[in-house]
């Protein structure tokens, strides 16, 4: 590890890179208030359940639809900002600096591109379920709408997230 990795996010850098990382860093913030529901929700269903006094309705749909993805979507920008996505960078750690970079740069235009395309899909499918009112079947009306703006929020981090390192490789003419 170097010493400009075991420097917090967002010091050292413009204006742009502490916003994307600020708004990362509170993504990271509410999915950690989801799992802490997630946590609080699931043990009060287990103990009621174990005292026989009554079992909480919907704690599996509430689990699934929103506690589980606000986790996986809203900290995937926080990921890739501080580098911990996995890569399989065997062969590339063995090439000169320049192509190092180019590869890198050029993998970054791609995340973006792609992150893009994810973005503006699960935009539509968001807005569309928004539209209908998109429910599932239970034992009452469960509205799944909301979730699904989980997918293009964290989409958006993640959009940032790779527009951030790829200026900051550029910047630094180093490859991240």
């Amino acid at each position: 590890m170097t010493e400009a990795d075991a420097t917090p996010l967002g010091h050292g850098e413009g204006p742009i890179d502490r916003v994307i990382h600020a708004l990362n860093r509170s993504f990271v913030v509410l999915a950690s208030v989801a799992l802490i529901l997630m946590m609080l929700h699931v043990t009060a269903e287990v103990a009621a359940r174990a005292t026989g006094w009554l079992t909480l309705i919907g704690t599996l749909e509430i689990v699934s639809y929103y506690y589980m993805i606000l986790l996986v979507m809203l900290p995937m920008g926080f990921v890739e900002l501080r580098n911990e996505h996995i890569r399989v960078d065997l062969f590339v750690q063995m090439m000169p600096q320049r192509v190092q970079l180019a590869l890198y740069v050029l993998s970054c235009i791609l995340c973006i591109v792609f992150f893009s395309m994810m973005l503006w899909q699960s935009f539509l499918d968001a807005w569309n379920s928004m539209l209908r009112k998109e429910t599932i079947m239970s034992n009452y009306i469960f509205y799944i709408w909301p979730s699904r703006w989980a997918l293009p929020i964290g989409f958006f981090g993640l959009l940032l997230a790779a527009v951030c390192n790829l200026l900051k490789s550029i910047r630094h003419r180093k490859a991240l």
